[in-house]
């Protein structure tokens, strides 16, 4: 029993370590940027050892990554919460998308997502934060609202891929609009017609 408590003590600590390091680096990283906080920076602001932050993560750039899936998972929790009761595949994108742009607009999200992470990470972790931020059920949408208005059923993956890859461009290109305290009324409307223009687009 002993044991028991010591183990779940013990993963308590380096839990509570790991997430001391996100927290103190998501804070300096969204102050700063990336180039300008250093690991020393953000052992201190933690409060914890150097040794512990090589611990957890191999180098600036990893802690780094934890810190933005920690904001994606944010951005697609708020994403799946607007739209879980939809009246349809085209409501469900219209809010999914508000949801998005609200999510990406508080503070950092679209400075660390959109203009940090590509200068820092690799193509594989981009496309998994992509994935995480809304990519992944823009296209499971873009496919339901297609299928629902009568569009040919013989679109390809391929196809669909592609259009959710030139929409979601589209998508940041507004989130980061916003997050500069731009209006996107022009933007929303736009990214509604060319939805809109889809349907029609493969209309059978």
């Amino acid at each position: 029993m002993q044991e028991k408590k010591t183990s779940r003590s013990n993963q308590e600590r380096t839990e509570s370590t790991r997430m001391a390091l996100i927290t103190a680096a998501r804070q300096l990283f969204v102050e700063r940027g990336y180039a300008a906080t250093s690991t020393p920076d953000i052992v201190s602001a933690a409060a914890v050892t150097r040794g512990a932050l090589y611990h957890h993560f191999e180098d600036k750039a990893e802690l780094f990554f934890a810190v933005s899936k920690q904001m994606a998972q944010e951005v697609s929790a708020a994403i799946d919460t607007s739209s879980a009761y939809a009246k349809s595949p085209m409501n469900a994108l219209v809010e999914g998308s508000n949801a998005y742009f609200k999510a990406m607009a508080e503070s950092g999200r679209a400075q660390l997502l959109l203009q940090e992470a590509p200068a820092v990470l690799n193509a594989q972790q981009l496309a998994q934060l992509s994935d995480m931020t809304g990519a992944y059920a823009l296209e499971q949408g873009l496919g339901a609202l297609l299928r629902a208005e009568g569009s040919r059923a013989s679109i390809t993956s391929e196809e669909l891929h592609a259009l959710t890859q030139l929409i979601s461009a589209a998508f940041d290109r507004t989130a980061q609009a916003l997050a500069q305290q731009q209006d996107i009324y022009y933007h929303q409307t736009a990214l509604h017609k060319l939805l809109l223009g889809l349907c029609s687009a493969y209309a059978k």
